[in-house]
């Protein structure tokens, strides 16, 4: 079997991070293949750590609400995919792209990687259950006038870089009812995959 290739979109609190962890899973189960995780999220909380003045700078931007700067983000994603991924592992990503111009970075790494099928798995979560969710969590950034920012960040840039993949060929976008149980939400998601329990 091919390894595939899955690219998560969903606001904060669409429970993606979730998602993304049943679904590698989901496919080790399947067909015993290691999943290579690109996520910015990751990266950046690493960086932040690193006690560096890159680590300062995006620090005081995440703090903001702003979006990491796309060399970056390109740069974290292209280390990971060189560092650790092969033809034989599955990749998904997670994060990232996050704007249009990322999409075009992003779209050139899976050219050079030779990654021919791409599925997006869009989990859509509608603001007010959002910012529920979030505030539920308590996370001392998480709050609403923070969160709502985060929203309209994610309206203007984010979903626009995910469009920018559907009308490309081999890419492919599954939009799935993120207002759900995580298991049906897991259970959709292996469905519009084509995939069996």
């Amino acid at each position: 079997m091919q390894s595939q290739t899955f690219v998560f979109f969903g606001i904060v609190g669409s429970g993606k991070g979730t998602q993304v962890k049943l679904l590698t899973d989901f496919l080790k189960g399947k067909d015993g293949k290691e999943t290579v995780y690109a996520g910015t999220g990751e990266g950046f909380r690493q960086v932040v750590n690193s006690d560096t003045y890159a680590g300062k700078l995006v620090k005081e931007k995440l703090d903001r609400g702003e979006l990491i700067d796309d060399f970056f983000a390109n740069s974290l994603i292209a280390n990971i995919l060189v560092s650790s991924l092969s033809p034989e592992k599955n990749l998904i990503a997670d994060g990232y792209p996050r704007t249009i111009s990322q999409s075009k970075v992003f779209e050139d790494m899976m050219k050079f990687f030779k990654r021919e099928q791409v599925k997006i798995i869009y989990i859509e979560v509608g603001k007010a259950e959002a910012m529920k969710r979030n505030l539920l969590r308590g996370r001392h950034d998480d709050t609403e006038a923070g969160l709502a920012k985060r929203f309209d960040e994610y309206v203007n840039n984010v979903v626009p870089a995910m469009n920018y993949f559907k009308e490309k060929s081999g890419y492919i976008v599954h939009t799935i009812n993120g207002e759900q149980s995580v298991e049906n939400v897991h259970k959709d998601i292996i469905s519009k995959l084509g995939y069996s329990f």
